[in-house]
């Protein structure tokens, strides 16, 4: 028969206690960020499929989409698409996401720059054996011009609601001098939505500027300067939007699962929740206030995470977890309230990308050494 020593008992009491007064005081939770997987390259997207097979899948700016399976990474490339973009700065392949019905569709969903620096989301289908995706599947689904060569935002991802949902930054240079983020007839500085049931892209049904004359169809929300990274929070489904600063703040944007979009989050008129064009003075009326802003004195590009619903941190439980990009800071931010506060829990190289596994852990890329790391106790 076994016996449990005392010591070992009051410990797991005191991580029981510890775990629940954090999460009941919005202190630091504490977080180690373990080694999980090296050798990749520029890692732009974290993502799984969702079919049950525990695999996670990243995607590299270059053109490479690489598999992580069983810890391990995988030397044959999934997906190779580096003849079709010519990556560098802030272009390259940027996005990934797996059809809801992956496992009997095979449809995924890449979203990259092309050689001329503009946007393309296209479809690719998988083997049969779901060993890679087949590059003769191709299918371009939207295009648009990129009239610079930042700011093209990247993140790709099907949101509770079973359609697919595109960050477009505003077209780069700086401070918008094309208005694309306030402007309703381009597609740039947006959140697009779209219905791709079918072998097309359509403007997803119920899309607030549908039947408005002049104004693209496909958006879902607007004035947006470089959405880099966003999430649906899995359990809540809310829309959790990191949206890249420009000259003072860094701002995060929440949009609940009730909305029926048109939301208008503020730039060129505003960055975060002060005016930036004009200075001062600026028009509110209509404008969607950020949850959460952060200044200069932290950090200088924000790389949007996830709202945290896996088992190994209970500390983490239901915080929103993201980093920056400049300084390698990593926050959590209990997700209530239309004001958010953050903790610093750690800190990374150049966090490029947050991801998600099957069971709601979370991981993060850093950009330079090619690592992936697994947030845990």
């Amino acid at each position: 028969m076994s016996t449990i020593r005392l010591p070992a008992v009051l410990a797991l009491a005191a991580t029981l206690l510890t775990a629940s007064a954090c999460a009941q005081s919005g202190a630091a939770p504490q977080v180690r960020f373990t080694p999980f997987v090296s050798g990749l390259s520029q890692v732009t997207t974290l993502t799984h499929a969702g079919d049950g097979s525990g695999r996670m899948y990243a995607t590299e700016q270059g053109g490479l989409v690489r598999v992580i399976e069983g810890g391990k990474l995988r030397d044959q490339p999934f997906l190779d698409v580096r003849n079709l973009t010519s990556a560098g700065g802030e272009r390259g392949l940027l996005g990934l996401t797996f059809d809801p019905a992956y496992k009997t569709n095979r449809r995924l969903y890449v979203h990259y720059t092309d050689r001329n620096g503009d946007t393309v989301l296209a479809r690719y289908t998988a083997a049969p054996d779901f060993s890679r995706a087949d590059p003769g599947s191709a299918r371009v689904l939207f295009t648009t011009e990129q009239p610079y060569a930042n700011h093209n935002g990247g993140q790709l991802a099907f949101g509770p609601d079973g359609f697919l949902y595109l960050g477009l930054g505003d077209g780069g240079s700086g401070g918008d001098p094309q208005n694309n983020g306030q402007d309703l007839a381009s597609p740039l500085g947006k959140i697009l939505r779209f219905d791709v049931k079918g072998d097309a892209a359509r403007p997803a049904p119920g899309n607030p500027f549908l039947n408005r004359q002049g104004a693209n169809p496909n958006i879902w929300a607007y004035g947006l300067r470089n959405p880099w990274r966003f999430s649906f929070d899995r359990v809540s489904g809310d829309l959790i939007i990191a949206d890249v600063g420009q000259n003072e703040f860094e701002e995060v944007d929440r949009q609940p699962r009730t909305s029926k979009g048109g939301e208008n989050y503020g730039w060129r008129v505003r960055e975060a929740r002060s005016c930036f064009n004009p200075p001062s003075g600026c028009p509110t009326q209509g404008l969607t206030d950020p949850v959460l802003q952060y200044g200069r004195n932290e950090g200088q590009s924000i790389t949007g995470g996830y709202v945290y619903r896996g088992n190994a941190v209970p500390a983490l439980k239901g915080r929103y977890v993201f980093a920056d990009f400049g300084t390698g800071n990593v926050w959590a931010a209990p997700t209530t309230g239309q004001s958010w506060s953050k903790a610093r829990i750690g800190s990374v190289q150049n966090p490029s990308t947050f991801g998600e596994d099957e069971a709601g852990e979370l991981y993060v890329a850093e950009y330079g050494s090619g690592r992936v790391l697994k947030l845990s106790r």
